[in-house]
């Protein structure tokens, strides 16, 4: 598994800011129609619970397109805190408890990749929502503290889930 760094968060954080403020409609009307504007926010929201859960599985090749993802993500993140601000390159960010995904669990999320990858290959409007949720995922999702928040919930939803499509009970 591959360790978020300080860079990595960052970038984390940067992508879902830079997402909000593009989404954000304005106070009046966000309050009159407030269905329509979060509605705008799904695919984003979507895709970024799927990077979450992608980058919790503990190998195979979503596991390893997630960590290449993340790793990837992290150290341009850090080349942008070295030269951006002057900070140090490879500091690992704080992780958050891990919770592995059992096989029933791996099996939602393969079948999520299969469904994200017909949405993004179907859906012009919103490919560029998806992409950039699952990059946003992937980044956040093994951080701790607020930005790393859904990772054991999804898990465990996850987890649930397959274990009820499945029939496998403990």
């Amino acid at each position: 598994m591959t360790y978020v760094t300080f860079g990595g968060v960052t970038v984390g954080i940067c992508i879902l800011l830079a997402t909000l403020v593009k989404w954000w409609p304005g106070l009046k009307p966000l309050q009159k129609r407030p269905q329509q504007h979060l509605g705008r926010l799904l695919p984003f929201l979507t895709a970024w619970a799927y990077g979450v859960l992608a980058v919790l599985t503990v190998g195979g090749i979503i596991g390893w397109i997630a960590d290449t993802a993340l790793w990837i993500t992290s150290w341009l993140g850090d080349v942008a805190l070295v030269w951006g601000v002057g900070g140090q390159s490879g500091v690992r960010g704080a992780r958050a408890a891990y919770l592995p995904l059992s096989q029933a669990g791996g099996g939602v999320v393969l079948i999520l990749t299969v469904t994200m990858t017909a949405a993004i290959k179907r859906g012009d409007k919103y490919r560029g929502d998806l992409l950039v949720g699952t990059w946003c995922g992937i980044t956040l999702g093994t951080s701790a503290g607020v930005a790393g928040f859904a990772a054991v919930p999804l898990a465990q939803a996850a987890n649930w889930l397959g274990d009820s499509v499945y029939g496998v009970f403990r």
